[in-house]
């Protein structure tokens, strides 16, 4: 078990305490929580708790006494929150890539969570889920990212128009860069697939996406900082962009340029 707080830990800590500050804020009119019906009852109880739950699990990874417990809790989270909210819509219109999309920004976000939950695991997890700890659990973790990223790399290409009109405006060719950043998730995914240089890969895709995150949404949420679709959407793209930062570290002891089984090697952490 690691005890060093890296600082992909520490990013994804704060994103995470972001979003539960919207939720905080907003309430029962927070668009990150919109899927759950409006009809469940105690529907404001529950998107307070997911926000309480954010804060306190973020808080919970900055700090070392409380790492395991905070992982404890946080990966079952985003799992439920994948599996209850997003995982439906690929039953409901497996038609619509906007589905798969969706699944795929959570599914991200969770690998990084997955990532901290198999490295920090304790005495219970590894007597009651030691398949979803250590090693085994971080290669299944990469693998959930890799389907997230083949998801969102695909939305790029379905979406182009869409993605293009987000491309600041000071970029020329916003269907070029469209299509190279759907092109490069695609890229990085095969590359974790298949161990082709997956540490530069998975680290080059962290990367753009915090590049992506910067140039499109931190604009936008400083021009109108009252817009709740604006922040819902720095911190969404936030925590796609550091769950793979997270899923990208555990790569840290394989060489840049390694290909093949070498290249599979975890770094917990």
């Amino acid at each position: 078990m690691g005890t060093s707080i890296r600082p992909s830990r520490a990013l994804f800590a704060a994103v995470m305490i972001g979003l539960g500050i919207i939720g905080l804020i907003y309430g029962n009119s927070a668009l990150i929580w919109e899927p759950i019906r409006k009809t469940l009852p105690g529907r404001p109880v529950i998107i307070y708790l997911c926000a309480v739950i954010e804060i306190g699990t973020g808080i919970g990874l900055l700090l070392r006494p409380s790492v395991i417990l905070a992982c404890r809790v946080l990966f079952p989270f985003l799992l439920l929150w994948m599996a209850l909210l997003k995982l439906p819509g690929l039953f409901l219109a497996p038609h619509v890539m906007v589905s798969w999309e969706a699944f795929g920004e959570i599914a991200a976000t969770s690998a990084g969570g997955w990532c901290l939950f198999a490295a920090h695991a304790g005495a219970w997890e590894e007597w009651h889920l030691k398949f979803a700890i250590g090693e085994s659990g971080i290669r299944a973790a990469r693998l959930l990212l890799v389907a997230a990223l083949a998801m969102i790399g695909l939305s790029h290409f379905v979406y182009h128009d869409l993605t293009a009109s987000l491309v600041p405006k000071w970029m020329r060719f916003p269907l070029g860069w469209t299509y190279l950043t759907g092109a490069g998730s695609l890229a990085a995914a095969a590359g974790m697939l298949f161990g082709v240089y997956p540490r530069l890969a998975a680290n080059l895709e962290a990367a753009m996406l915090w590049i992506i995150t910067l140039l499109v949404w931190v604009p936008r949420v400083a021009s109108m900082p009252r817009d709740q679709g604006d922040w819902t959407e720095f911190f969404i793209s936030s925590a796609i962009a550091t769950g793979t930062w997270v899923v990208a570290d555990t790569y840290r002891s394989v060489p840049w340029v390694a290909s093949g089984e070498a290249a599979h090697a975890v770094s917990p952490g």
